[in-house]
């Protein structure tokens, strides 16, 4: 059984086990199974439940138990707890959460919410969440976290443990310990492991790695992401212009960043416009659904209109080869497909780093290259298609079906190579422009090709039949 089937079948037990133990009414069995199971799992339990009884298993927990289950509520709930929840109370709870997540919250507050909130909260805390939420969250500094332990250069393993032990970060956060100055500049790094295995009376700096990767505090999440995916890393400090160790940004984190940049592209190909707060499919309104895809609709069938006054300057040739109008369709989805197959293997090899902007000659080239291999393929399939399985009936005095299949076949195989290169050339300009990619949505491209194939089509079919 694959790892990912055994976790959905372990986290349905979890959930069948907590929802046998509340509907039992065993509240003192259920508290506890909250401190042992994954704070997922509990999170999505709570979820379920009306408010006054997530209200009620909260407050049965510690309070460090409550700011970790807090933390994995979706944002929604989180804010609902908030309007429920006398703020004293909140501020408790508040307090405990995880400090990205916290700052995420904060920052979803309205002005005079977060003015309420403030008295409530100790002085590290308020601090803490001031700082973050004045990051813009498209950056590191606006998805770090202050969870992490610092020690030393000069102290000694022992005295390293023992100070890692008093700024107590989460068992998550604490694989990297940082070593800084008195300023907070950072020097290095060492592992727990290094510490724990070294000889009590090592020095940090005998031990410290010089050479680490780190981000900036302005630096866009998405590259940030790229790093910790790169290098492999649990986590990456984040350091501000003074080289000072400002936050980190963990692995957990960089996952979500990445399947929303991967969520996010794949809605721009497909020419639906995206927002940051954006809900889930289900929790969003009709409404906003139909915002955000009218706009690629209504242009591209606009746009579309061209190929309605293509085909009326060519009536005359339809008129006379009934024959192309069978094959048109054909030549539009054969079209279509070569040119978001190309746009999506492009648009893929940006994002992840695997051709730049300057290999633009070679992509074109090697595209072109593989279209013609692809327009053979398909030029040999429409020919015997429409030289054997094609009614004879349609076709003009004069003419042999098969020279009307070879016409219909070269246009189709030009159409492929043409739309191959449209396909893979839109996403470069786009880039070299200084735009998404990814906003060359797979709409737009069929579109585009549409009228470029009908152009083909016509034009080839014209030239051969000698029709002007």
């Amino acid at each position: 059984m694959a790892s990912e089937d055994r976790e959905e079948l372990q986290e349905a037990e979890n959930q069948e086990i907590l929802q046998d133990l509340s509907e039992q009414g065993k509240t003192a069995e259920l508290v506890e199974m909250f401190e042992e199971l994954p704070t997922m799992d509990v999170a999505e339990f709570m979820e379920e439940k009306p408010l006054e009884e997530v209200i009620a298993f909260l407050r049965k927990l510690d309070i460090e138990d409550q700011g970790r289950i807090f933390s994995d509520f979706s944002q929604s709930i989180q804010l609902k707890l908030f309007h429920a929840l006398d703020r004293r109370s909140f501020a408790k709870v508040f307090g405990h959460m995880f400090s990205d997540i916290r700052a995420d919250l904060y920052q979803e507050l309205t002005k005079e919410q977060q003015i309420e909130l403030l008295p409530y909260l100790d002085k590290h805390v308020r601090e803490d969440v001031i700082i973050l939420s004045a990051y813009p969250p498209e950056t590191a500094g606006g998805i770090m976290t202050t969870n992490f332990a610092t020690i030393f250069a000069d102290m000694t393993a022992a005295e390293a443990l023992a100070k890692i032990r008093k700024d107590a970060p989460s068992k998550d956060m604490i694989y990297y310990i940082y070593v800084v100055d008195d300023s907070m500049v950072m020097k290095g790094l060492v592992t727990l492991k290094d510490l724990v295995m070294s000889d009590p009376k090592d020095k940090v700096i005998e031990m410290i790695n010089e050479f680490f990767v780190y981000s900036e505090v302005n630096e866009d999440r998405e590259s940030v992401a790229q790093k910790i995916e790169k290098y492999d890393l649990v986590a990456i400090p984040v350091l501000n212009s003074l080289n000072q160790l400002v936050g980190i940004v963990s692995h957990e984190e960089a996952i979500d960043i990445i399947r929303a940049e991967q969520a996010e592209d794949f809605e721009k190909f497909g020419g639906i416009m995206t927002s940051p707060n954006d809900d889930e499919y289900l929790q969003t309104s009709s409404f906003h659904h139909f915002k955000k895809r009218v706009v690629w609709v209504v242009s591209l069938a606009a746009i579309g209109i061209i190929s309605g006054m293509i085909i009326s300057a060519y009536q005359s040739v339809l008129e006379s080869f009934i024959i192309l109008a069978m094959y048109m369709p054909m030549m539009a989805a054969t079209g279509g497909n070569t040119g978001s197959q190309a746009a999506t293997v492009i648009i893929r090899s940006l994002s992840l780093g695997e051709i730049h902007d300057e290999d633009w000659a070679k992509i074109i080239f090697k595209e072109a290259k593989i279209s013609f291999m692809l327009s053979l393929t398909v030029a040999i399939l429409t020919y015997l298609k429409i030289a054997f399985l094609s009614f004879h009936a349609l076709l003009p005095s004069g003419f042999s079906m098969s020279y009307i299949a070879f016409t219909i076949s070269f246009a189709i195989a030009i159409q492929v190579i043409t739309s191959a290169v449209i396909g893979a050339g839109l996403p470069l300009i786009v880039r070299r422009m200084g735009g998404d990619p990814a906003v060359v949505a797979s709409p737009a491209i069929s579109t585009i090709v549409d009228i470029t194939g009908l152009l083909i089509y016509f034009t080839v079919a014209s030239i051969t039949f000698g029709i002007s």
